[in-house]
């Protein structure tokens, strides 16, 4: 599995990456970290002719946090260093538990928030040898015309496997983008449009530069609960991120609920909000919002488990970290 030819580019700013990548088109893959995108090269699953390298921009690095602007963490905020950060962990306890969560410390040294965000989706199907695939004839994602997932139809159902991105969406989280035409501000629920392909709303020659979540959102509990076959390196068959924040009265006051590796994008259960807010705690309210997040999540058949198992741990995974945090 020799990486494919490629010429690696390394820009000084900012506004040089972005001049590169809309020059390029389909042919620049960025990269920073590297945990996804090697292996990647590697699969032949992309074979750019030019890597980006950004590792070396200052401006997307970084994790601060302000009471009136809430917290900015840099794209190449590493997930060590958000995991480690005591500003993180004592106001966004949510992101810090899902950082920790990711693989392994070598991959948690080495990626990327900014990577983690821009994954490419997973199937059993698609992230296999250029060799295996051919063998099958391709799938829909890559090489071929049918999705062996769901062959009846004409969807990419790849998965979304990172970590961060549910426990961002708990937290109202908008990137920060800058592209040819300037910067903006994306919401993180509007970033992902659950399509296993087409999966993330990046336009030609743009790059992530920073996450920043509202101070509003700061020190609410929260919880994130992960299933995968292993407790360390591999990839979750299904995430649970929630936070809340629950007044002295142990009144719900504000709740997000978002699910992970169970649809072609993290998704928030948008029910939630309206069941828990201003609500008391009790274990039929708990089941009513547990129900809620079974109905969001589309888990489908995987190597390592079968969508029944999956939406039942969905539903126990929502069920204790509620608990949890209403009696914390």
């Amino acid at each position: 599995m020799t990486l494919p030819a490629f010429r690696v580019l390394r820009p000084a700013s900012v506004e040089q990456a972005v001049r590169l990548l809309a020059d390029a088109g389909p042919e620049a893959t960025v990269i920073a970290g590297g945990t996804d995108v090697v292996p990647n090269l590697q699969m032949r699953l992309v074979a750019p002719r030019f890597l980006v390298d950004i590792k070396g921009l200052e401006e997307l690095r970084g994790i601060g946090f302000d009471e009136r602007d809430g917290l900015r963490l840099g794209a190449l905020a590493t997930l060590a260093d958000i995991a480690a950060s005591a500003a993180v962990e004592r106001g966004f306890p949510v992101l810090a538990g899902a950082a920790q969560s990711v693989a392994g410390p070598l991959q948690r040294n080495m990626g990327t928030l900014g990577g983690n965000l821009c994954l490419e989706t997973r199937c059993v199907w698609y992230n296999q040898s250029e060799f295996w695939r051919v063998s099958l004839g391709g799938c829909l994602k890559k090489d071929g015309d049918v999705c062996h997932v769901a062959p009846g139809g004409r969807r990419c159902w790849a998965v979304w496997s990172g970590d961060m991105a549910p426990a961002l969406l708990t937290l109202e989280a908008e990137l920060e983008v800058a592209g040819p035409r300037g910067r903006r501000r994306v919401p993180l629920d509007k970033f992902y449009r659950n399509d296993g392909m087409d999966r993330i709303a990046l336009e030609a020659g743009e790059l992530v530069v920073a996450v920043r979540v509202p101070a509003a959102a700061a020190f609410r509990r929260g919880s994130y609960r992960k299933l995968r076959v292993r407790d360390s390196i591999d990839y979750p068959l299904a995430g649970v991120a929630v936070a809340m924040a629950v007044d002295a009265a142990g009144i719900c006051r504000a709740a997000r609920l978002a699910l992970g590796a169970v649809n072609p994008a993290p998704r928030l259960v948008p029910a939630a909000a309206e069941r828990l807010e201003g609500k008391r705690y009790s274990p039929e309210l708990i089941e009513e919002v547990a129900y809620e997040a079974i109905r969001t999540a589309k888990p489908l058949t995987t190597s390592a488990s079968t969508p029944v198992y999956r939406r039942d741990m969905v539903r126990l995974y929502t069920r204790r970290a509620l608990e949890d945090l209403w009696r914390a």
